[in-house]
């Protein structure tokens, strides 16, 4: 691509991608620019007449507001959003995974559940936003030098949210809350963990317990800011707790494991033009190179898919999991015309800065990232992940509510892109980000763990760079902290989707 000035997806479309700023005048693909053309956005190649489709990725991205003229810039002034309209077909574009010459392992920590982890963090999970400063205040007692002569242990980290009363204590958001919880307090990367309540609220720590069958034990405890008497003897009562637990998570040790132990969250977020053409199909490719060693990518964020979602439908395994991805669709469709949105509402200011000009366009970019293989599985926010494969979480395209759901749901490791740039980081499961031009990956070089933009450049292939991804999931998988990791990211990304009145 490196001695393009713009990029053509498919034959068929009717848009190019400028690869650099373009002044008035430049000939593109046999036209003529008609004003200046930022890098990123889009070039009509042929006179599209008003109400006409307009084609990238050979899918339809958009409407025209007006006669659009060759050489013309195609952004939101021209082209405009409406709601998707086609027949579903399942299972009709099933690919096999690629059969491995050999198969990988890496060094992870086997629970007495049989799960395996990444990491080794003791958890402080609150049932209600009441109990959040206590969480912290335990978490902050320990130090890195306490916690020195415990060299397998990662951390204490609270995990504290703003929800948890003032709710239903029934229904899909309470469902969802539960969720969460069940989800961080049985992961394979948390060692041990505490749950902390203040004892009067909606979220009963005691009804979690019941419903999911959660027993306590010298690595699971739970307490109540009420029953203790006060903040300040939970607190001291929570260092106490995780203290006897410190020994017994240490004694943990990393062992050779199978990479179809991995889960991987597929995510991306301050996405840019160059998103559906470096960096999600690399993540992709490497997606497809982990599902055929018998582990498993989530894909998330379902207004995200939006207008993409057809293509998905073909990759699914099975008419109910076909159904259940276009069930999640109409649910989006209802639950923001009842709240008086548009799916369109999505991209962001800064998504179209970037070049992106429809939720259609943008989720035709994003669903890349879920690779080619079978589509095994469409799960509901935060509900535990069970067969390997490709699969879809529902989930909203908000970041940290959306990464907080597929850790819930299992993923022990989180691969993240970004055209805009990101400052995301994750616990208990580390982030790796992917960003999708070298300037971006120069710019926040403390940020950026790979870089996909040597494939605009073409110093390499999407699938070079899908197999580096692959190969950083290993090495992070083993122990390697990423970028976010080394900066101390993830203690505040915790934030499960709140859905539904608060009362």
């Amino acid at each position: 691509m490196s001695a393009e000035i713009a990029v053509r997806l498919d034959a068929s479309d009717d848009v190019v991608t400028a690869t650099r700023p373009l002044e008035a005048g430049q000939v593109v693909e046999g036209v003529t620019t008609r004003a200046l053309i930022p890098r990123g956005h889009k070039i009509a190649t042929r006179l599209i007449h008003q109400g006409e489709p307009v084609r990238k990725y050979a899918q339809v991205i958009g409407y025209a507001k007006t006669d659009i003229q060759p050489g013309e810039h195609v952004h939101d002034h021209n082209l405009e959003f409406r709601a998707t309209d086609v027949e579903y077909r399942f299972g009709t574009n099933l690919r096999p995974a690629p059969v491995p010459a050999v198969r990988d392992t890496f060094m992870g920590y086997r629970r007495a559940t049989g799960r395996v982890g990444t990491r080794n963090y003791i958890g402080l999970l609150t049932s209600v936003n009441c109990s959040a400063t206590a969480a912290h205040k335990i978490a902050a007692h320990f130090t890195p030098e306490k916690l020195a002569a415990y060299p397998n242990v990662d951390g204490v980290v609270a995990f504290a949210h703003g929800t948890g009363c003032g709710m239903a204590g029934s229904g899909e958001g309470f469902a969802a809350l539960q969720r969460v919880m069940w989800g961080y307090a049985r992961h394979p990367n948390l060692g041990g963990v505490i749950m902390v309540g203040l004892g009067c609220e909606m979220n009963q720590i005691d009804w979690l317990l019941e419903a999911y069958g959660l027993k306590q034990g010298p690595t699971f405890a739970t307490m109540n800011i009420q029953d203790v008497a006060g903040l300040r003897r939970t607190v001291d009562m929570g260092i106490a707790k995780v203290e006897a637990m410190l020994p017994l998570v240490n004694d943990i040790k990393r062992e050779p494991v199978p990479a179809s132990e991995l889960m991987v969250a597929l995510q991306c977020g301050g996405s840019d033009a160059w998103s559906g053409i470096t960096a999600n199909p690399a993540l992709g490719y490497a997606c497809d190179l982990l599902v055929g060693q018998g582990g498993t990518g989530v894909l998330a964020e379902t207004p995200e898919i939006y207008g993409a979602e057809h293509l998905l439908a073909e990759r699914a395994a099975s008419q109910p999991v076909g159904d259940k991805l276009i069930e999640r669709i109409r649910w989006w469709e209802d639950y923001v015309a009842r709240n008086k949105g548009s799916m369109d509402n999505n991209p962001s200011p800064g998504n179209k800065r970037g070049g992106l000009t429809t939720i259609l366009e943008k989720s035709l970019g994003a669903a890349a990232k879920g690779g080619t293989t079978p589509l095994t599985g469409v799960y509901e926010y935060a509900e535990p992940v069970t067969t390997p494969g490709f699969a879809f979480m529902d989930s909203p395209g908000y970041d940290p509510a959306s990464v907080t759901g597929q850790i819930a749901s299992g993923c022990n490791v989180v691969v993240f892109t970004t055209g805009r740039g990101s400052a995301f980081g994750s616990k208990p499961a580390p982030t790796i980000k992917v960003a999708t031009t070298s300037e971006l990956a120069k710019k926040m070089d403390e940020d950026m763990d790979v870089d996909a933009g040597v494939i605009l450049s073409g110093e390499a292939s999407v699938e070079d760079v899908g197999r580096y991804i692959y190969e950083r999931i290993l090495a992070v998988a083993s122990g390697e902290a990423t970028k976010s990791e080394s900066q101390g990211l993830g203690d505040h990304e915790f934030v499960p989707w709140q859905i539904g009145a608060t009362m």
